[in-house]
């Protein structure tokens, strides 16, 4: 995996946020109320020299809405803790994966199709951030 250095953009560009929220069950009038732009920038990113993007290769994370191509939004300064979904490299092979603490350390796929993976005393398992959003393209 390569990292690229982030360049971060003085200029913020804002876009229209629609107070309403849009219902995804029975259709009803939207609103033309915009609340107030938004900056992507402050919504998604709180530690911008540790942030950075991947995209995703495979489908073991599918259950979770992770796919092939989806690009995620990694912060590497949060120390990962149970559950988290997180980037880690594991004897030389990155992967993302949930992490479980409990009853024992182990990485798990979000596909049926992919087994646990086990962490042994002693393994090293180096950890590159916790996903914190996955950005899919709708069409």
């Amino acid at each position: 995996m390569k990292f690229y250095p982030a360049t971060v953009s003085q200029q913020a560009i804002p876009l229209p946020l629609y107070d309403d929220r849009v219902p995804a069950g029975f259709p009803s009038p939207a609103a033309d109320y915009i609340d107030k732009p938004i900056d992507l920038n402050e919504l998604l990113i709180a530690h911008p020299a540790a942030t950075y993007f991947v995209r995703v290769a495979g489908d073991s994370m599918v259950g979770i809405g992770i796919f092939d191509g989806s690009l995620l939004l990694v912060d590497s300064s949060i120390r990962p803790k149970h559950n988290d979904i997180i980037i880690a490299c594991l004897g030389g092979e990155f992967t993302v994966k949930r992490y479980v603490t409990h009853p024992r350390t182990r990485l798990l796929a979000e596909n049926p199709a992919y087994p646990p993976i086990q962490l042994h005393e002693g393994e090293d398992l180096e950890t590159f951030g916790v996903v914190k959003f996955v950005i899919n393209e709708a069409r």
